[in-house]
């Protein structure tokens, strides 16, 4: 069978072949060429042995995927694909193929293999669901579970709500569909962009897969066949958003040892057997080995692996402190274990890809996403002949309340699981407009904390305005700067009197400022500084500073529990809480006022406001540019940015911290659902993952200033790829 790999102007992978067997096969070789590196970091991550060629920096996130048996549990849940599912198991077997045919080429491809001394490795059957599953496994934020804990352990219950609004891990996603009576072409719209840290090579692939069963535009996960979160059929469209869903449980779990294994708190060498004990006051066998972490450049490092019956243990904790004397471990420090859908039930949803690629109508995308598992998303759909849907996709446990919110304690009774939620909640589509931004919404009985509603209400009221949308319009809705969030500050600053000559006119200037957030802003950037003053001014009071030492969890989890960024993203409800544990809020805001007053921004926000994107190791790109610059942070290098955490346009930065935006639009999509080949994309840099290549950074600069790349569907204004063409 032949496969074809064509390329359009931007070097987006068009691939044609017999059928969808031999289609998965083209995917994997295409992706393998043009991803080789980001591929093969995806492939340890899942495993837990990225630090053996990154360092040490990689230990905190292996020590993690290890403990919480990733690799593991994608071998299950591959497992029970193939029984329940053998055609989509044989399917991903011939996307692994064709990465495993691609991987060596691509790798010579990539300069970062040799800078690193690492080989390309083989990938198994499992791997996609384990890169699927490590992409995924902290998007619901349950360390966020941990951060709760906290606050009640020094400020109480009551205080979980002045931080309950969510940070920038997981929500700034936007998604947006008009129906035909608000289009110029009678057809409906389907729009947005997914908000994901930014990486360098980008987390979603713009791809055309093509055989005699379905012909599919879309943007794949690097490492995972198909086409799952955002595709366009030629009938039928769709698109997903992060629901906020709370799907995860952290148990504090009572462990001891048995034999002459010593105590728990002896550490990973001590050997023996576990016992948990259970919510039926029984001591049950708990599973345990140890794993070695090889560390590039630093000495090997033991884990040891614990399950229970709730999960596994991701926190060791000290089952063996008793520092109040009452013969009873302090449950403070005890372990804590993840309970979480895909573990419990050896499923990751992949039986929803190949019919998503099949599908023609929304009936077929609402069915197929009715084997969705996880993360929880909330779906938007339209087909070419009226059909709408707008339903929450996924996986959610019902159990306590307690469960939702807090660590549990596993030997109490109440925890457990008690099935699944169902059905899953739909929403609607008022006035030909459906809006989900993270907001509360449809999926609002499922979650905890959602994000505010400056988004979702801003879009609506954009879309709203018009009833003759064209899909080149959506453009400048991606891009739009309004921060709504910027009231509660501003509100406060203008109650301020007896100020500094200087400090009044900063003042005045905000007063009269629009409340964009563009680049080119001088007064963005100063609303940000004084922003910024206020967030390290709360956090450093001593009522809240109690906050700035949690307990010592593993690493991977700490960004939950820094102080000053929970303090920055609950900023709007910490200004308006009726009270605020003693704090002279206004006290705070003239200080910060002043304190920027005395040495004010010389620039524009874009000045600060950069792109951060992550890498695994610097690009190697910028040398052959930069040869005598000694700066080894390549993020200077990148352009400054339009927007904020609560515009639309979602470029997250930290205030208190940084002005600088890890996270963004990882892709913004325009899904024309009447005429697919009027349809729009554009991803942060290129379609292609080789620093040499012209298409590695050659969409950066359309990202930046909101332009979209046409989808190109007639396959005679493609350029056939020769290079890979392949007979099997």
């Amino acid at each position: 069978m032949t496969v074809e790999i064509y390329r359009d102007a931007w070097g987006v992978p068009h691939l044609r072949a017999g059928d969808a067997r031999e289609l998965a096969h083209a995917q994997g070789l295409a992706t393998a060429h043009d991803r080789a590196w980001q591929l093969e970091v995806e492939r340890h991550r899942a495993r837990g042995t990225s630090a053996a060629f990154l360092g040490a920096d990689a230990l905190g996130w292996d020590r993690f995927a290890r403990q919480a048996r990733l690799d593991h549990t994608a071998r299950r849940c591959f497992t029970a694909l193939e029984r329940r599912d053998p055609e989509t198991a044989a399917w991903v077997r011939a996307y692994v193929d064709g990465v495993n045919q691609g991987l060596p080429e691509g790798a010579r491809r990539a300069p970062e293999f040799t800078a690193v001394g690492l080989a390309p490795g083989r990938w198994e059957p499992w791997t996609p669901l384990g890169v699927w599953l490590a992409t995924h496994v902290l998007f619901a934020g349950f360390p966020g579970k941990l951060w709760r804990e906290e606050v009640v352990c020094h400020l109480g219950p009551d205080a979980v709500g002045l931080f309950a609004t969510d940070g920038p891990g997981t929500s700034g996603s936007n998604g947006w569909l008009v129906t035909g009576e608000r289009t110029t072409t009678g057809g409906p719209v389907i729009a947005g962009d997914p908000h994901r840290y930014i990486e360098a090579p980008g987390v979603y692939q713009q791809i055309r897969l093509s055989c005699p069963e379905f012909d599919v535009i879309g943007l794949a996960v690097p490492g995972v066949p198909g086409i799952a979160h955002f595709g366009h059929t030629g009938t039928v469209a769709w698109a997903i958003t992060n629901a906020m869903a709370d799907y995860q449980d952290l148990y504090r779990e009572r462990l001891r040892r048995t034999g002459d294994g010593g105590r728990v708190g002896d550490g990973v060498g001590a050997g023996g057997r576990v016992e948990a004990l259970g919510p039926d006051g029984v001591w049950h066998p708990a599973s345990r080995h140890t794993e070695i972490i090889e560390v590039a450049d630093g000495d090997a490092v033991e884990v040891e692996v614990i399950e229970t019956d709730r999960g596994s243990v991701v926190i060791n904790g000290d089952t063996d402190s008793d520092t109040d004397g009452d013969g009873e471990p302090d449950d403070s420090v005890a372990p804590i274990s993840l309970r979480h859908p895909s573990r419990v039930t050896e499923d990751l949803g992949f039986s929803a890809l190949l019919p998503l690629l099949r599908a023609r109508r929304v009936a077929d995308v609402d069915r197929a996403f009715d084997d969705w598992a996880e993360p929880v998303n909330v779906v938007q759909a339209a087909d070419t002949e009226g059909g709408l849907l707008h339903r929450v996709a996924g996986r959610v446990p019902v159990r306590s309340e307690d469960n939702r919110t807090r660590i549990v304690n596993a030997w109490e009774p109440g925890h457990e699981w008690r099935g699944w939620y169902a059905p899953m909640p739909r929403g609607t589509v008022d006035d030909g407009i459906a809006v989900m931004a993270n907001q509360r919404g449809p999926a609002t009985p499922l979650g905890v904390e959602f994000a505010p509603p400056h988004r979702a209400t801003r879009l609506r009221a954009l879309l709203d305005a018009r009833r003759d949308w064209t899909a080149a319009d959506m453009a400048a809705l991606h891009m739009d700067t309004h921060l709504a969030s910027a009231a509660p500050l501003l509100d406060h600053l203008a109650a301020l009197g007896d100020l500094t000559p200087e400090a009044a006119s900063l003042r005045d200037r905000l007063l009269h400022w629009n409340r964009h957030m563009t680049a080119d802003s001088t007064e963005a950037a100063t609303y940000a500084a004084v922003r910024g003053a206020v967030v390290r001014r709360l956090a450093a009071h001593p009522a809240l500073a109690r906050l700035t030492e949690p307990r010592l969890y593993p690493e991977v989890f700490r960004s939950w529990l820094a102080l000053v960024p929970r303090v920055a993203f609950a900023l709007e409800s910490l200004l308006r809480a009726e009270e605020l544990y003693g704090i002279d809020r206004a006290e705070v805001v003239r200080a910060a006022v002043e304190e920027v007053a005395g040495d004010p921004p010389t620039g524009t926000w874009g000045d600060t406001h950069r792109l951060t994107p992550w890498r695994a190791l610097p690009d190697p790109s910028y040398d052959e540019h930069d040869e005598h610059d000694d700066d080894d942070d390549d993020d200077e290098r990148e352009p400054g940015l339009s927007g904020d955490h609560d515009c639309v346009l979602c470029t997250s930065a930290v205030p208190g911290l940084t002005d600088r935006a890890a996270r963004g639009p990882a892709a913004r999509y325009v899904w024309d659902v009447a005429r697919r080949e009027n349809s729009l994309w554009v991803v942060p840099f290129g379609a292609s993952g080789v620093p040499d290549s012209p298409h590695h950074r050659d969409q950066l600069p359309l990202w930046v200033r909101g332009d979209l790349v046409p989808v190109v569907t007639d396959w005679t204004e493609l350029m056939e790829d020769r290079t890979w063409r392949t007979e099997r």
